[in-house]
């Protein structure tokens, strides 16, 4: 996989995350605004709610731990490559700074 889709992918699985956690968020204050209707219908759509939320907090934290350990292993790779091949890591900077110098120029 390219450091772009990889990059792209993070970004996505970032995005997931925050999205996912203004939803439970959401959800959870509307359990709270509710929490005075009475009825039996309302417990039981509260308590199916409140465990749909303990299902989704449970995978989003996993899904969260998984980014930080790719991230993590993403950035070691990149520390490593740089630590073996210094010489290597400053060309290949140097060429994509060349390259942006030319396009933000161009502009």
């Amino acid at each position: 996989m390219c450091c772009e889709c990889s990059d792209q992918s993070a970004t996505n699985r970032e995005q997931l995350v925050a999205d996912l956690k203004k939803v439970i968020d959401d959800a959870e204050e509307i359990l709270r605004e509710t929490a005075g209707i009475a009825g039996e219908k309302m417990a039981v759509l509260r308590e199916r709610i409140t465990g749909h939320l303990n299902d989704a907090k449970g995978r989003l934290d996993i899904l969260e731990d998984q980014l930080v350990d790719k991230t993590r292993a993403v950035a070691q790779a990149a520390d490593d490559f740089v630590n073996e091949s210094p010489w290597q890591a400053v060309g290949i900077a140097a060429g994509i700074g060349t390259l942006l110098g030319i396009l933000i120029a161009r502009r």
